[in-house]
């Protein structure tokens, strides 16, 4: 396989080509690279391969004519200059990569693609960026290594060169080696563990010692989905699992410290606004409180609580609990039950927050919902809040919280569908989806 990387600085891999695996690979023509500089491409008596940016700002723009001149050399035969490392036989960009922050990140799946072909072109940005045209110019395809600002392209095309390559028949040396490495199959990979057996009183697992080879390999794949459990849980809704690994993560979920159990929820009936912007009381609603509840017991919440200053709507909530917890409906259908004892009825938010504080021994954050605005917290923010400290989420009635009720909260969520031009969500399909974005699987 074949990479071209277009550079600036072609000496900035004088020293990761030539060792490692990927030195190996060099001489043995398992992989060869191509170093293009733009800088042999310029035309003025400077070498010039940038400028100034039009509409003013700093730092200078990587221009074009260098640049596209350095690709559309690839296209012609022989005609490319540059410091070619193995043997680099007949010139084609093939595949163009962008290396830059607005790409696609680059995982697993996209190097075994890459992988899949004879040339890979990789194009190293410097400064302030390329000028945009370049995009429009060449099917480019932007690949990103993560968020953060490097100066330049020649980092992130290490990362794809040594990904891609890895996953090439007789990188390894054994073509078993990359199986059951990390992201592979979706998971993170299990722990290793060499001599000696006992280092500074710290032992190697029994297991591995056993020479029972079943259970050596069932202990590696209940380690990867621990790792991958507790390092890296946004992995696993991709992961291919089977049965047995479903039973494992049940297991250990059931072992962590519930992020969840810090979670609580407040159905707050007033004030709320009715649809003249006026603050004011609604009715309880049958399924909101049902279907919330169900959604509190499966993701493991803390708490939810019906706020309603109106005596009636106390009695009849009391009496549909009733029903399901100690009247004929516990007997019937007592997983409803199960969630309905999450269920506690309170006169307003003020009284909510004084239970959770007495059952956390910490007064809860008051984070507010709603379905207007763009919302001054995210939820991965909200989620970080539930790691030391008890979080009551406030989800309004009628059309949306009063203004009383959202001076009292820390910020308002972003709203489910934020960028919508239809965000008319039932109370309790927004409740379902908010818990998942901010628990998912793992909370």
């Amino acid at each position: 396989m074949r990479f071209n990387i277009v550079t600036l600085f072609p000496e900035f891999f004088a020293s990761a080509l030539h060792c490692g695996l990927l030195g190996k690979a060099l001489e043995q023509e398992t992989v060869t690279v191509r170093l293009i500089n733009p800088r042999d491409f310029a035309v003025d008596r400077h070498r010039s391969v940038d400028d100034r940016p039009y509409g003013g700002g700093p730092g200078m723009v990587m221009t074009l004519p260098p640049l596209v001149a350095a690709l559309r050399s690839l296209e012609v035969p022989g005609e490319a200059p540059g410091e070619a490392l193995g043997e680099a036989p007949g010139e084609t960009p093939g595949r163009v990569v962008l290396l830059c922050p607005k790409g696609r990140p680059l995982d697993h799946d996209l190097a075994a693609s890459l992988a899949e072909e004879p040339v890979v072109t990789l194009i190293c940005g410097r400064y302030e960026g390329i000028d945009h045209r370049l995009e429009s110019l060449f099917p480019l395809e932007k690949v990103s290594v993560g968020g953060v600002v490097l100066n330049g392209g020649e980092t992130p095309a290490l990362h794809v060169l040594e990904a891609v390559s890895r996953l090439l028949p007789g990188f390894m040396g054994h073509e078993e080696s990359p199986a059951d490495e990390s992201f592979v199959r979706g998971l993170l990979e299990y722990p290793h563990y060499s001599r000696p057996e006992v280092f500074e009183d710290l032992r190697v697992p029994e297991i591995l010692l056993s020479g029972d080879h079943a259970k050596v390999a069932a202990w590696r794949r209940d380690e990867a989905l621990r790792t991958t459990l507790e390092s890296r849980p946004d992995l696993l809704p991709r992961a291919a699992l089977e049965p047995g690994d479903v039973r494992t993560l049940r297991e250990l979920v059931k072992q962590r410290r519930r992020t969840a159990r810090n979670c609580f929820l407040a159905l707050v009936h007033a004030p709320v606004l009715n649809k003249f912007g006026q603050s004011g009381a609604v009715s309880l609603t049958n399924l909101d409180i049902h279907d919330i509840a169900r959604c509190s017991r499966t993701y493991g919440l803390g708490g939810y609580f019906i706020c309603t200053p109106l005596r009636d709507q106390q009695q009849l909530a009391d009496r549909l609990l009733d029903h399901w917890l100690s009247g004929p409906g516990a007997s019937a259908n007592p997983d409803r039950g199960e969630a309905l004892r999450l269920v506690r009825v309170v006169d307003g938010l003020e009284q909510a927050a004084d239970a959770v504080a007495e059952r956390c021994g910490k007064r809860p954050v008051l984070v507010a919902t709603s379905a207007q605005g763009a919302g001054s917290m995210t939820y991965p923010q909200a989620r970080d809040l539930l790691e030391d400290q008890p979080v009551l989420l406030v989800l309004g009635t009628g059309y949306g919280l009063a203004p009383e009720v959202l001076e009292q909260c820390v910020g308002t969520l972003r709203p489910v569908r934020c960028f919508s031009d239809y965000n008319h969500l039932s109370v309790r399909a927004a409740a379902a989806i908010m818990l998942d974005r901010i628990l998912g699987d793992d909370g």
